[in-house]
């Protein structure tokens, strides 16, 4: 639920694409006054606009946080509209990617508690998970704040320090990419052995939703799982023989991905 504080002060909301949106509408789903959230974007939809929320109008004084969700590249000319709220009394909490907090504080000065997440695109249905860590001058009110923020598009989890985030890019930000191609591969697969590619691709999205809704709520390791449905010298050993190959098989594939991902991510952060 929503802090007495956010619902008396008030939430700016900067840019209201994809992810702005998804989280806007979860909030306001959760109950939260439309009233209470203020959208600064250049170009709001008709949705946006038909919500009750406040557009692009003049600002509370002393909001209680606001979230930044514009493009990375928009950063430089975005934040500077909100540099006057940098104080410790405005939690800011940024959703850009490849964007540090160090680059938050340049802008709104080190006494600003200013907490970093990383949505993966699942959020807009939401079935995301968020990965977040918080500056020095964030407490942990504030980081459960956010949390409570951003638990609108999915789960959450906090980080121990931000370097961890590159690998957060890697795997789960940059994720649904990979596990969108194994259906892609998948479905592929099965118009070879015979299937019509559109049997082909709903059993194959099926299978990976259900395979990881299973692995949510099953309470079991993905590693049993795995056994569970390997009978021996049965069909699924049969793949798995090939896929879990020592040097080229999806486990080595799987590391090498993450890395390279999580590589280009520390790249883009430092610029």
């Amino acid at each position: 639920m929503f802090s007495n504080n956010i619902l008396k002060r008030g939430l700016v909301l900067l840019g209201c694409g994809k992810m702005g949106s998804a989280l806007l509408s979860g909030w306001l789903e959760q109950g939260m006054d439309p009233k209470s959230v203020w959208i600064l974007d250049p170009k709001p939809s008709d949705w946006l606009l038909s919500i009750g929320v406040r557009v692009n109008e003049m600002l509370p004084d002393d909001p209680a946080a606001v979230l930044v969700a514009v493009k990375p590249q928009m950063m430089g000319e975005a934040l500077p509209r909100l540099q006057r709220f940098g104080s410790a009394t405005t939690l800011f909490i940024s959703v850009a990617a490849g964007t540090p907090i160090s680059a938050f504080e340049d802008v709104l000065g080190k006494s600003t508690p200013i907490v970093r997440a990383m949505p993966n695109t699942p959020a807009a249905i939401g079935q995301g998970i968020t990965a977040l860590i918080g500056n020095g001058r964030a407490t942990e009110k504030d980081v459960a704040e956010a949390q409570s923020l951003m638990a609108a598009v999915g789960q959450t989890l906090v980080l121990q320090n931000e370097q961890q985030m590159d690998a957060v890019t890697g795997l789960s930000g940059s994720g649904p990419a990979y596990v969108f191609l194994m259906i892609e591969a998948l479905a592929a697969a099965g118009v070879n052995q015979g299937l019509p590619e559109d049997m082909a691709m709903q059993l194959a999205q099926a299978t990976v939703a259900g395979a990881g809704a299973l692995a949510i709520h099953s309470g079991e390791s993905a590693e049993q799982l795995r056994v569970n449905v390997t009978s021996p010298n049965g069909t699924t050993q049969a793949a798995l023989e090939i896929l879990m190959r020592n040097e080229s098989g999806l486990p080595q594939l799987l590391d090498q991905a993450v890395a390279a991902a999580s590589q280009r991510s520390q790249e883009l952060s430092n610029g």
